[in-house]
């Protein structure tokens, strides 16, 4: 039985039109959809009419009701067949339709009629599975609110549709509503709720500075956010508007599956005309030879090989995107269950991208005595360095004394007087034979020297820190493939081998131009590999397109990558890429266990009908039965369950491997 398109049921209409803040995610009634009704109708005209036959009522009495229950059943799989057929094509559901016709024309009108009720009941179980679906997905949408506050330069509050609002716009949101737009956090803190887009349980704390997501619930503060991305742009509308592009392809298996469906159902039809013209012309009776017949070509339909393939699939893209993986196509959801050899690349993918001061070296002074005379100097500096010893000053709660004549020096450091002495941080330079020096750039750190009045104090070792999850994802991916990851960076070695060491990785390749990175990727791809390649930067860009599946980490990542990028991990979860991967598989898995499921079926059938005599009814039962399992096994990989087994699969330790902070 054909199954309605996952693609034209997902949500089209755009954020402008989200519901209410107050609003619960929407689910499909069953009545709601046309074909349950058809259905409904159906099944209520045959009760009716086999209840006149049981209590020996007039056939002018219950020959409307069996028609009524043809009509209310068969009406649209038989238009939909003869429309297929115009167009050079054999649709099994016309095939139904036929052989149902033909019960009733030797008269075998109940039989027919049950068959018509089984085959649209059956239908619509897969429209409402196929709105479900599609409800898991729409359902964030719903979530967003329609209005927000918005905050005019002059401090007047004004009620704005979500749609109206543009990057750069401060809104207000009061404890208890819904965050209206992605931004980030300008004044105030809060806790929100982010089930509906991280999947946490918890409510995470949010305060200055940090990143919120439309649709997220505030809890008991009050936060002034700084819209970042347009409606049209946000995490949740990405989500849809991916998942339901993703919807509208086909993967390899299904393609194949549909190319012998063609064949299949043309050597169906010739195969029922034998079994009825042959024992026929041999000397059998006609109404016991067109029932087996029409029997066989019941049972014998592939129906449920035909939606073996795609619910699976399509369900997983969806769950995916519920957890922030958005995954191109259904094809891409197929070849990532493919891989067995991962490339990572460093900065901004293991690493937060960004450098932090991650060990003190002091001489002669205390370590929070160093970091507090180094961030007075810095704290005027717009350089990153700068900005990294400031932050460590202030999470251990220092506050660094004033500092004067400041004076930047591009390519050494800077310059200013604290506290009456002149304090410089920058280079090395003449001091780089210090011990401490040498030691910490032997570990792959940025040695970063502080004087007082021209006399050492200290060093400052910093480094781009691995990520929270990176040790975890590492460890996962190696389970996955059964190989660490090979580990693809432009830094200098000896960082790489760091960080390498810090997360559990071998094999690591620095100083690597674009260009390397591909020939890294197509070497291991001559080796009989399948790559896949996680970055986040348009360096990782001709790598992630080279490989044969590119996931690309699309909070910081650049245009080029998340574009080039088969999957987005939406909020740089490293643990989310061996996730998708685990959840591709049990997928792959899904669809060949249908296959099995739908094969076992139509062959128990068919012999059953070749060799004995199987009743009608009873193979209708089974045909229809086995494409509402096959249907239902696939929706299995919608449930919560089957994301947080994905994610036991590839990270079976937990934790992370995080170096000592300062």
């Amino acid at each position: 039985m054909s199954a309605t398109p996952l693609s034209s049921a997902l949500l089209t209409r755009p954020p402008a039109a989200a519901a209410p803040a107050t609003a619960r995610p929407r689910r499909t009634r069953v009545l709601a959809l046309p074909e349950t009704r058809w259905a409904a109708a159906a099944t209520a005209a045959f009760l009716a009419a086999l209840a006149v036959r049981l209590l020996d009522g007039p056939d002018w009495a219950s020959g409307p009701l069996y028609a009524a229950a043809y009509l209310a059943g068969g009406w649209e799989p038989a238009l939909a067949g003869l429309r297929a057929l115009r167009g050079r094509t054999l649709d099994v559901d016309l095939l139904m339709v036929v052989a149902a016709l033909g019960a009733a024309a030797i008269g075998q009108v109940p039989d027919g009629a049950l068959l018509i009720v089984i085959f649209a009941t059956s239908g619509a179980l897969e429209a409402l599975a196929t709105a479900r679906t599609a409800d898991s997905v729409r359902g964030l949408l719903d979530l967003a609110p329609a209005t927000a506050c918005r905050l005019a330069p002059d401090g007047r509050e004004e009620t704005v549709p979500t749609a109206g609002l543009a990057v750069g716009d401060t809104v207000l949101v009061r404890p208890g509503e819904r965050i209206g737009a992605d931004g980030r956090v300008l004044d105030g803190s809060s806790e929100v709720d982010q089930a509906t887009i991280t999947g946490e349980p918890l409510p995470a704390a949010r305060s200055v500075g940090d990143e919120v997501y439309a649709g997220t619930l505030n809890g008991a503060g009050a936060l002034r956010i700084r819209v970042e991305r347009d409606a049209a742009d946000s995490v949740i509308a990405r989500i849809v508007a991916m998942v339901q592009e993703a919807s509208e392809t086909k993967a390899p298996t299904q393609l194949f599956v549909e190319k012998v469906e063609q064949r299949y159902a043309a050597g169906l039809v010739v195969a029922t005309l034998l079994l009825f013209a042959v024992p026929l012309a041999l000397g059998a009776e006609l109404t016991a030879t067109l029932l087996r017949a029409m029997t066989f070509m019941i049972v014998a339909s592939p129906c449920a090989v035909v939606l073996a393939t795609m619910p699976p699939l399509l369900c997983a893209i969806a769950n995916a995107g519920r957890h922030g993986v958005l995954v191109k196509s259904a094809v891409v959801m197929e070849r990532l269950g493919q891989v067995d050899a991962v490339a990572l690349d460093k900065t901004g993918t293991l690493t937060e991208g960004t450098p932090r001061v991650v060990e003190l070296r002091p001489l002669g002074v205390t370590g929070d005595e160093l970091l507090a005379l180094a961030a007075a100097a810095e704290h005027p500096s717009e350089h990153p360095l700068a900005r990294a010893v400031v932050a460590a000053a202030r999470e251990r709660g220092l506050v660094p004394p004033g500092a004067t004549d400041f004076t930047p020096t591009p390519g050494v450091g800077v310059r200013a007087v604290v506290a009456g002495a002149v304090v410089a941080v920058g280079a090395p330079g003449p001091y780089r034979a210090l011990p401490a020096v040498t030691e910490l750039e032997e570990d792959g750190r940025t040695a970063v020297l502080v004087l007082r009045d021209g006399e050492p104090v200290g060093v400052l070792g910093l480094a781009d820190r691995p990520r929270e999850q990176a040790a975890a994802a590492v460890r996962g991916l190696t389970a996955l493939t059964g190989r660490p990851p090979v580990l693809l960076t432009g830094d200098n070695r000896r960082a790489a081998e760091h960080l390498a060491r810090e997360v559990g990785l071998t094999d690591v390749r620095g100083g690597l131009l674009p260009q390397d990175k591909v020939a890294a990727v197509r070497e291991l791809a001559d080796r009989g590999r399948r790559v896949l390649m996680v970055g986040d930067g348009v360096n990782d860009a001709p790598a992630l397109a080279a490989a044969h599946s590119g996931v690309a980490l699309g909070r910081a990542g650049s245009d080029l990558a998340l574009e080039t990028a088969d999957a987005v991990v939406v909020r740089d979860e490293l643990t989310a890429v061996g996730a998708v991967v685990a959840l591709s598989r049990r997928a792959r898995r899904l669809v060949v266990q249908n296959l099995v499921i739908a094969g076992a079926f139509i062959t128990a059938l068919v012999l059953w009908d070749l060799a004995g005599t199987l009743p009608l009814p009873l193979g209708v039962a089974g045909h229809e039965g086995s494409t509402v399992i096959v249907g239902l096994n696939g929706l299995r990989l919608l449930r919560e369950r089957a994301w947080l087994r994905a994610l036991r699969q590839k990270a079976p330790n937990g934790g992370a491997g995080n170096h000592e902070e300062c």
